[in-house]
């Protein structure tokens, strides 16, 4: 069923993935399954590698830093004010540029990829972008499968 929402900046369950904190503004129990949407902050140098989603669409809106985002072919420099739309099925990634940290809110439709985030992160230890470090790729390419999204890295990676 879906409920009414209204959240604050700060508020919203919080956890560390992949060097990004991510706080969920919207998810599947709260929009009977409609859509996800996410506030991720992240320090220069961080995003996603090329990955495809099979079962939704993703879309970016940029708050706060700038962000190179590929879909395809294409290469778009997001600075704040910036949307971009990636269908399902179509490779895409995002790097933040810049020197300072990234603040954007990231849509998945239909919800529950959020399900998949929560099993690849923690609990957010503070409000705070989290420390860098290496992401486990077998735990990524093992979780993300079982969400139908593949990572396009190197066979030896």
């Amino acid at each position: 069923m879906t409920k009414e929402i209204a959240l604050h900046r700060e508020q919203g369950q919080s956890i560390w993935m992949v060097g990004a904190l991510m706080t969920f503004k919207a998810t599947a129990a709260e929009t009977d399954g409609a859509f996800t949407l996410v506030e991720a902050q992240n320090a220069p140098g961080g995003g996603a590698p090329p990955h495809v989603h099979h079962n939704e669409d993703e879309f970016f809106y940029v708050i706060n830093g700038e962000v190179e985002i590929m879909i395809g072919d294409q290469k778009i420099q997001g600075k704040p004010g910036s949307f971009v739309f990636a269908p399902r099925d179509i490779p895409h990634s995002f790097t933040i540029t810049g020197s300072q940290d990234s603040r954007i809110l990231i849509g998945l439709t239909p919800a529950g990829l959020e399900k998949c985030f929560v099993e690849l992160g923690e609990p957010a230890g503070s409000l705070t972008i989290p420390p860098a470090a290496p992401p486990d790729m077998e735990k990524l390419l093992t979780i993300t499968k079982k969400y139908n999204v593949d990572f396009l890295v190197p066979a030896n990676a």
